[in-house]
């Protein structure tokens, strides 16, 4: 069993590393132990959202429900024959990941198969609630490792966090989301153009979240203050980077950080933390 486990974790880790390079090089400056666990998290979330998003021409609906079954197999069960749902179950336990949180978050990828236009702020938290907040709310369970009370000091932060980083991916993919998957997520979009008025107020918004998030992150505990801190950087100089992009282009490309600079925060980031100027 021990092998098996160890095969989850590592394709769990081979996921993230082909579908996100700057998640995973977050996550590899965590200790060993923490860092299997949230690749697990990632692998469930990125496999769910790749069946909603992705898989077009098979049942997706089927595909999730079927998904979300094995899971719940796999908790009872202690055991799939599913490397990412029997790494992410094990941490479930190990963690104590509260079931409702993966529960939003599937509600949130089914919202995926049948919503398209989201039509006020009420409706998009709602849904980032679900499909972003409670994976910080996951990550942060397995960063404190059994301390509930600073689980419970940091939540607020963690839920802004995982905010600012869902609606800076809305903003990156406008075009895909709008033209590919004919999704609609701010609510300003709905009747209107995207206009620099209307990037100028959803950057203004994500700003918040961002401050109110950095906050918590130097009262995380060991490496995963670096870690996190890593991704609050990289997701603070897209959204700079878009800040200074004209609505328009935004609206026809996706705007990315090259990844020699993504490279060069993660360096000069982990120098800052070796030196304990962080």
């Amino acid at each position: 069993m021990d092998l098996f486990s160890e095969i989850a974790f590592k394709t769990s880790k081979v996921i993230t590393q082909n579908y996100s390079t700057s998640f995973s090089g977050a996550v590899s400056l965590l200790e060993k132990e923490k860092q299997d666990a949230i690749y697990s998290i990632y692998g469930f979330v990125r496999f769910a959202d790749e069946i909603v998003d992705t898989f077009h021409e098979c049942n997706q609906s089927y595909m999730l429900a079927k998904f979300e079954s094995d899971l719940n197999d796999a908790i009872v069960e202690k055991i799939s024959l599913n490397p990412v749902l029997h790494a992410f179950s094990l941490t479930i336990r190990k963690y104590n990941i509260d079931k409702k949180y993966v529960d939003a978050f599937l509600a949130s990828m089914r919202a995926d198969l049948k919503k398209q236009v989201y039509n006020n702020y009420e409706e998009l938290n709602e849904y980032i609630h679900g499909s972003a907040d409670v994976v910080g709310l996951m990550c942060l369970k397995v960063f404190v490792d059994g301390d509930e009370k600073l689980f419970d000091q940091l939540q607020y932060q963690a839920i802004k966090l995982g905010s600012a980083f869902q609606k800076v991916n809305f903003l990156r993919d406008l075009k895909s989301d709008t033209e590919g998957l004919h999704r609609v997520y701010f609510p300003q979009l709905g009747n209107n153009e995207f206009t620099e008025a209307v990037k100028n107020e959803i950057i203004a918004d994500i700003e918040k979240d961002f401050a109110e998030a950095r906050k918590g992150i130097n009262q995380l505990p060991g490496k995963s203050k670096l870690a996190v801190f890593m991704a609050f950087t990289y997701y603070t100089t897209l959204l700079s980077k878009l800040k200074e992009t004209p609505a328009v282009k935004i609206s026809e490309s996706c705007i990315r950080v090259p990844d020699w600079y993504k490279y060069f925060l993660f360096t000069k980031i982990r120098t800052q933390y070796k030196l304990s100027i962080l």
